[in-house]
């Protein structure tokens, strides 16, 4: 085992991942993003697990608000979160919706992100589900895991939020969690994640110069 595998385990890590349908195109075959469910878990406490944000036809503004408050919540608690190339996709796009949403943005937070720390390949997939079937990570009662498979039929029922969309979504998020925190518990002990990195939004008091501005 690495020694940042042991250090990582000391801090409360938050691991988490979103779900996200395209919107409107903002130019050509570039969609924009809306969240449509965001499940975390403490690292270690798999009981912990819980979805904070699902998307339903009748969600108001109002509601999305209350939804992606509870996950903020979560988040401020945390030391350190994880995921799978949350620093590109997950943080992102939920610090958007937030200042769409006229919301206070992500604080910056230590980050692992299982795509973009791991050692330098090519030429490989570095997806999560790619990852889980090479490394066969196991959870606690032996047997491996497994991420929920979606095809473009299931995602076509979810992005439109009917019932049966919605519950492949919740079981999709949930299993995106349970599944990554095994994978990063395995690819930290064949040291293959470096030191996790700040992730920072940006925003706040500018230290560039009036002069520069202008």
């Amino acid at each position: 085992m690495s020694a940042f595998a042991g250090e990582a385990r000391k801090l409360r890590i938050l691991d988490w991942d979103i779900e996200n349908r395209p919107l409107t195109y903002w130019v050509p075959d570039r969609p924009t993003a809306q969240i449509t469910a965001i499940a975390s878990m403490w690292v270690g406490d798999h009981d912990s697990l819980r979805i904070d944000y699902l998307l339903t036809p009748d969600s108001t503004e109002d509601d999305e608000r209350d939804m992606l408050l509870r996950f903020v919540e979560r988040y401020n608690e945390a030391d350190m979160v994880t995921g799978h190339y949350i620093r590109r996709h997950d943080l992102p796009i939920t610090n958007a919706m937030l200042y769409e949403l006229d919301l206070p943005l992500l604080e910056p937070k230590l980050s692992c992100d299982t795509k973009l720390d791991m050692f330098k390949k090519a030429d490989l997939p570095a997806t999560q589900e790619f990852l889980i079937e090479t490394l066969r990570p196991k959870c606690d009662m032996g047997f491996p895991i497994e991420k929920f498979h979606m095809s473009q039929t299931n995602w076509r029922a979810a992005n439109r939020l009917t019932p049966e969309g919605l519950e492949l979504t919740r079981r999709r998020v949930g299993s995106d969690v349970h599944a990554h925190t095994h994978l990063r518990e395995r690819m930290l002990d064949l040291g293959y994640l470096k030191a996790p990195s700040m992730w920072n939004p940006g925003g706040g008091v500018s230290e560039v110069s009036e002069g520069r501005h202008r």
